[in-house]
């Protein structure tokens, strides 16, 4: 009787009457709404932050305000200056953002078309990089990246323009060569994934845009040593100039082997016109060199990285360029074989002057000191990026002459204008030689030589080209 009662109690659902008959569908309700994700706001803007609303409408206003009370509501180039600083931007941007629309029968801007394409940009546009690239593919949304000749335009406004190049306005025919120089300059040091393209990242990552600024701020263009100096260009084009002795504007193995006194080796030069180094193959074109009856050539802007990497061997794009060509079989390693490939040829190179060699073990076991490499034996680019030293480990393997300038120096000794790239201290010295040499006169020797005049068509014509081209 007892066991019934209690099994019939068991089986009997107990009432709690201390909870609120409603309790299971507030706590639910709780519970949803806690579980609802937080907002977030953005964080990332692969464009910049937009600005405020009113900062772009303002500039809207001004621009028609401008445009109000020039004739037929067009701009003409000559005006073009108040345009630029209304949209507030630097002042040698000028030109690329004056041919951003189709222009007028009469060569003027439209001023419909020109404030469309301004709130197009800006719509989506927030920070100087990205706006750049957007003015310098003339709005092309498909292309967010910049060519070698988009930046045609913008330097030759600073030929034509910029009062340290003001003696250049009557030597039209280094015009273009000043230009074909700065472009190249700039692609070797902002184009650090060596597509030929450069984006808004690696513009960001640069200093180009700050240049650019420094332009309107500074008088003397050689004070400008990133990308504008005119010393600059002076050195490079005159040391292509001596090598290209038939002046078709390309070099070949022998002409290259002539430079600095055949200081490189023949197997880095072999290597160099290999095509290990050039940045992609020319449009329509599967092999990336010129092909001349003596082999492979070498184009104006291919010397241009091939200097800048020579005279600099610690700047990133150098470590990179000396790299690819000494990874012979393009595994991203330099094995061992590999440096005794190239020191082979040094050391018959030194037996042959007499000088004393060391053994290839030797020497092996002194540049796997100095570079440290992560895995033992073999050595990578980020081993040699990581190294102070890469110019010694560089020329140790294939440029007699700064190999045994280094075995003679002290590499603990203070060098002069320790504030200057390897690059700068190089041209600043070859352009005192260069004027020396002429007499202070920076085109003397080109125009004593009688095969100069005649050829200067056909130089302009294929640097041109090189743009369409090489590129």
């Amino acid at each position: 009787m007892l066991y019934c009662s209690i099994q019939g109690t068991a089986k009997s659902k107990p009432v709690n009457r201390l909870i609120p008959p409603n309790i299971h569908t507030t706590l639910q309700r709780h519970l949803k709404n806690s579980t609802k994700a937080p907002y977030i706001p953005q964080f990332h803007f692969p464009n910049g932050k937009p600005p405020p609303t009113i900062t772009t409408e303002t500039t809207m206003q001004r621009l028609e305000q401008v445009f109000d009370k020039l004739p037929n509501y067009e701009c003409t180039r000559d005006n073009f200056q108040v345009i630029v600083q209304m949209c507030q931007v630097p002042q040698y941007w000028r030109l690329p953002l004056f041919m951003c629309t189709q222009l007028t029968p009469n060569g003027a801007v439209d001023g419909d078309k020109f404030l469309h394409f301004w709130r197009q940009m800006t719509s989506f546009c927030h920070d100087a990089a990205s706006r750049f690239v957007f003015i310098m593919s003339r709005g092309d949304r498909t292309r967010p990246y910049i060519l070698p000749e988009d930046f045609a335009p913008l330097i030759q406004d600073v030929v034509d323009t910029h009062p340290g190049l003001a003696f250049l306005k009557e030597a039209a025919e280094f015009h273009s060569r000043y230009v074909h120089t700065v472009i190249a300059r700039i692609f070797y040091n902002v184009n650090r994934s060596w597509t030929g393209k450069i984006t808004t990242t690696e513009l960001r990552k640069s200093n180009l845009l700050d240049v650019i600024q420094l332009l309107e701020e500074e008088e003397d263009i050689n004070q400008i040593m990133a990308y504008f100096s005119y010393e600059h260009f002076y050195v490079i084009y005159c040391k292509f100039w001596e090598l290209d002795r038939d002046h078709d504007l390309y070099i070949d193995q022998q002409d290259l082997a002539r430079h600095n006194d055949h200081a490189l080796s023949s197997r880095m030069i072999e290597r160099i016109f290999s095509g290990c180094v050039t940045r992609s193959p020319r449009r329509g074109n599967n092999n990336p060199m010129i092909q001349g009856p003596n082999g492979p050539k070498m184009s104006y802007t291919d010397f241009v990285w091939f200097l800048l990497a020579e005279e600099d061997k610690s700047h990133p794009t150098a470590i990179e360029y000396w790299f690819r060509c000494m990874d012979v079989d393009g595994d991203g390693v330099l094995s061992m074989y590999e440096l005794e490939y190239f020191y082979e040829e040094q050391q018959h190179r030194m037996e042959s002057l007499g000088i004393e060699t060391l053994p290839f073990e030797d020497c092996l076991c002194q540049m796997l000191d100095m570079i440290k490499p992560a895995t033992p034996g073999c050595v990578t680019l980020a081993d040699l990026k990581r190294c102070k030293m890469t110019p010694i480990f560089f020329d140790t393997f294939f440029n007699l002459e700064k190999y045994m300038e280094h075995e003679q120096r002290d590499p603990f000794a203070q060098r002069e204008n320790d504030d200057l790239t390897d690059w700068d201290r190089y041209a600043a010295q070859e352009y005192e030689l260069l004027v020396a040499e002429e007499g202070g006169d920076t085109q003397g020797s080109y125009d004593e030589d009688e095969d100069y005049e005649p050829n200067i068509d056909i130089l302009e014509s294929q640097l041109d080209d090189c743009i369409l081209n090489e590129w």
